[in-house]
């Protein structure tokens, strides 16, 4: 299969917007000017190098990924197959890999194997590719907008060059749109567009050349038979309707929002924690799944410098569930601009780190005999329980008690800052210490 053999050519008139601008050489492709700059690998297959090396291009959606696949196998005179990795199996790629290698035994000609959404091969599907890469049956350029690392298996990383692209810039995407108005290709300039519409394009695709060009298709539909007409602002705002957030629940931006939704949280920037979180929500996030983030967080960043956070947390999680979108929006607004305000401290969260840490590296010690339990027969005759002392029959209700086993007397797990209520506790902490250990009052 060749990019154009499901009836997507360039040349058809009919076909989509975003297709017919496709860049025919390097010199039109637009951004991604620090992975095409002279001498890197890409630059070198594009310029129609005889030796090309597997690649791996990772980036979001529209930055390109297919156009620079189509453009190695063209620069490279290579036969250019496609395979997408949500309808292709394993027999598919063999069947791909059997062909690409008889045509290199017969004829001498490479094969250039794009496989689009490569991060959605299972296991076995990406190791039916690994013979072919390596011994270089097909140049294979895999496209993903998943974290190669995590979605690609070892052997296929260590056998390509993974190149990241990065979203298109909004001088790019104007660059890109004014081209598409003006290109014979494109509308051939059967309409104009205001600088404002342009600038309004750009900014609503949030980096995706095929965004904007889609958007910008749909917008001048209803003007092109007559001819002539202008592009307004408001023809913009009526094809978008609504910016579609890039945004995979089970993927990159998942974790990239929800970590600088935490992080904002942590460094009390409230407005940053509510931006986040109205992406998270926009883009259709499960509002429970950050009801569950927002009570994690109220123990491990704020913890004893304000407990109420907790109470907060909980309450909007239950309330979440009750009420349910939109108006869990305004509920988890509050429980975040709560978290944002208060004062932090992580002492809980190093607190059990290290009181973890030496249980599991061993440092445990034996418990002391009057703490262990007494409730059953020859336990006295053992020791256990016999000399404790019992904290709500003494005025103070603390007792002068030893509670760690010995090896751990000197141990504090608990470290409190000053930081809001903990300085109250990091006192109330230090006057339990003092009469645990019968040491007069400081």
């Amino acid at each position: 299969m060749t990019l154009f053999d499901d009836g997507l050519s360039p040349q058809r008139a009919s076909a989509p917007l975003a297709v017919r601008m496709r860049p025919r050489t390097i010199d039109e492709v637009i951004g991604q000017g620090g992975v095409l700059q002279a001498g890197s690998p890409l630059r070198t297959m594009l310029e129609g190098s005889d030796h090309c090396v597997s690649v791996i291009l990772w980036g979001p959606p529209g930055t390109g990924k297919t156009t620079l696949a189509s453009l190695v196998s063209l620069a490279s005179g290579r036969t250019f197959t496609q395979l997408s990795a949500v309808t292709a199996g394993v027999k598919d790629v063999r069947e791909v890999i059997d062909t690409a290698r008889d045509q290199l035994a017969m004829h001498g000609r490479g094969t250039v194997l794009f496989i689009d959404e490569v991060h959605r091969f299972s296991k076995s599907q990406q190791d039916a590719l690994l013979p072919a890469v390596e011994n270089g049956w097909v140049t294979l350029v895999a496209a993903t907008t998943e974290n190669p690392s995590f979605s690609v298996i070892a052997p296929l990383l260590s056998r390509s060059v993974v190149i990241t692209l990065q979203p298109l810039t909004e001088p790019d995407l104007e660059v890109l749109i004014r081209r598409a108005v003006s290109d014979p290709r494109g509308l051939g300039d059967r309409v104009t567009i205001s600088d404002e519409a342009v600038v309004a394009l750009a900014r609503m695709s949030i980096g995706d050349a095929r965004r904007a060009l889609t958007a910008l298709e749909a917008a001048s539909a209803p003007l092109l038979p007559g001819g002539g007409g202008v592009l307004e602002l408001e023809n913009i705002e009526q094809a978008v309707q609504h910016v579609a957030l890039r945004y995979d629940k089970d993927g990159d931006q998942h974790y990239d929002v929800i970590s600088a939704f935490i992080k904002s949280v942590r460094g009390s920037d409230v407005d940053a924690a509510l931006h986040y979180l109205a992406r998270m929500l926009e883009a259709g996030e499960d509002p429970r799944f950050v009801a569950r983030r927002l009570m994690i967080l109220a123990s491990e960043d704020i913890g004893m410098a304000d407990s109420s956070v907790l109470q907060t947390a909980v309450a909007a999680a239950t309330a979440v569930a009750l009420v349910g979108m939109p108006e869990a929006q305004i509920i988890l607004a509050h429980a975040t601009i709560h978290a944002a305000l208060a004062p932090k401290s992580n002492a809980v969260v190093l607190g059990i780190g290290a009181a973890t840490g030496d249980v599991q590296r061993g440092v445990v010690g034996s418990v002391p005999p009057w703490l262990r339990d007494a409730h059953y027969p020859g336990a006295a005759a053992l020791g256990h329980g016999q000399t404790y002392i019992y904290p709500h029959d003494l005025p103070g209700g603390v007792a002068e008690q030893q509670y760690l086993p010995d090896i751990l007397l000197e141990s504090h797990y608990y470290r409190p800052t000053t930081h809001g209520a903990e300085a109250h506790w990091a006192q109330v902490a230090a006057r339990l210490e003092q009469a645990r250990r019968g040491e007069p009052a400081g």
